[in-house]
């Protein structure tokens, strides 16, 4: 290990050697260069070309569009995906990539002028109506793909409408609410981020830790037993979802698409409803999940005291 002399020399010389491979670094990067080549349109987003994610938030009070605008500036546009653009790479066979952009925040700040009669008549399907027409409308393609939408008009549970409409291409939707929530300030003190509650201690029978084994024989026969019944349980889920694609139907449900013919091509919308808490109860208690009474008010007392900057 310590002997460096000529023997040693000898072995690493006699060893064969490959040219080294060139490495092309930019001078600049991406974020500081706009007109750079972004990197590429993965498949998976590429495959999200026709599909919007739109979310709709209740808000207490009116928007100041000017404070927004600057938290908006100040905070989301500075995403990388939020501040770029897809470009067509026609040295590259055509493929979309990334291309940072300026954004002007006003251009994705949109006040849409309603019919004053529908929206006084009824402005739950108002609001309804505006957002069945959204996933219909294309968005600019020489702008980063997302807007905000502010109906500024009061409603059974809101006094204003916020709807963001963004592409899927930019991220799902876990991504998408993080990145809200990052972009949030606190109501009491603008400088922190919103508290988030804490979750609920689990306190349910599969939670419990499992007391640890003597061993012996039937502990072990225990064990070996439980991963036969958990691999033919896998032999069946796969033979049943094998005979479900090739003859099989799935069974009627309320959820289950039925073929009206004519009829069924007529475009879908989503309608909002309110959940009333004991049907939401009603449903934990009958798939035996944990607590949610606290964690549904939390949320609520959150979402009244943080705004997005």
């Amino acid at each position: 290990m310590g002997d460096s002399g000529t023997n040693g020399s000898h072995s690493v010389a006699a060893l064969p050697t490959s040219p080294l491979l060139p490495i092309r670094t930019p001078r600049k990067a991406p974020a500081d260069d706009p007109t750079s080549d972004g990197e590429p349109v993965t498949p998976t987003a590429r495959l999200m070309e026709p599909i919007y994610i739109v979310v709709t938030l209740g808000l207490g009070c009116p928007v100041n569009l000017p404070v927004f605008s600057a938290g908006i500036a100040a905070q989301l546009a500075r995403y990388p995906r939020f501040c770029s653009i897809q470009v067509t790479d026609e040295s590259n066979g055509g493929n979309p990539r990334w291309v940072r952009t300026v954004v002007n925040v006003d251009d994705h700040t949109i006040v849409p002028t309603l019919d004053p009669v529908a929206v006084a008549a009824d402005p739950d399907g108002a609001v309804e109506d505006y957002l069945a027409s959204l996933p219909a409308l294309p968005m600019d393609r020489s702008r980063p793909l997302w807007e905000f939408h502010f109906l500024d008009f009061p409603t059974s549970e809101a006094t204003c409408t916020a709807v963001i409409r963004v592409h899927h291409s930019l991220g799902d939707g876990t991504t998408l609410i993080a990145l809200l929530l990052a972009s949030a300030r606190s109501a009491a003190d603008p400088t922190r981020l919103p508290a988030m509650p804490e979750q609920p201690a689990r306190t349910g029978a599969i939670y419990a830790p499992r007391p640890r084994s003597k061993g012996g024989v039937l502990p072990f026969l225990a064990w070996a037993w439980s991963y036969l019944v958990l691999a033919w349980n896998t032999v069946v889920d796969v033979a049943l979802f094998a005979a479900t694609i090739a003859f099989l139907r799935d069974p009627h449900t309320p959820f289950k698409y039925v073929d009206h013919g004519a009829a069924s091509s007529s475009r879908r919308r989503f309608v909002h409803r309110s959940l009333p808490l004991e049907d939401v109860k009603f449903i934990k208690n009958a798939m035996d999940c944990v607590s949610i009474s606290s964690y549904h008010f939390d949320h609520a007392n959150l979402l009244e005291s943080s705004s997005v900057m």
